[in-house]
């Protein structure tokens, strides 16, 4: 499955649950917008946290989504790969194992520009 069909199944999910279960997934989602929109750090770094984190997380949707908007914030190659092995230092060994699906996202969303 490619990252794009992975942030499709994201968006999908979202849509299924919040017509099954609107106040929770609503109320979720209002606390990642707020989570994500505080001043002390700017965009960039907040998405490459969240792609050490969703490495640390081993979640291949995650990591989809935050390497996709880790770039569209202005994030470098380099600096997604830095943060995953931030993720590895902390880990370990399943940590760099998901450095696969990373560098897939990588791939996959710098072709696509």
């Amino acid at each position: 499955m490619s990252m794009t069909e992975k942030l499709a199944e994201i968006d999908t999910l979202l849509k299924q649950l919040h017509a099954e279960y609107p106040e929770e997934t609503g109320s979720f989602l209002q606390f990642m917008q707020k989570a994500e929109g505080g001043k002390a750090l700017d965009l960039r770094t907040k998405e490459l946290i969240g792609v050490a984190l969703a490495i640390s997380a081993q979640c291949e949707w995650c990591i989809a989504l935050h390497v996709q908007q880790a770039l569209k914030a202005g994030a470098t190659r380099d600096e997604v790969m830095s943060a995953g092995f931030m993720a590895v230092m902390m880990h370990g060994g399943p940590a760099l194992m998901y450095l696969t699906p990373l560098r897939h996202a990588l791939d996959e969303f710098a072709a696509a520009g």
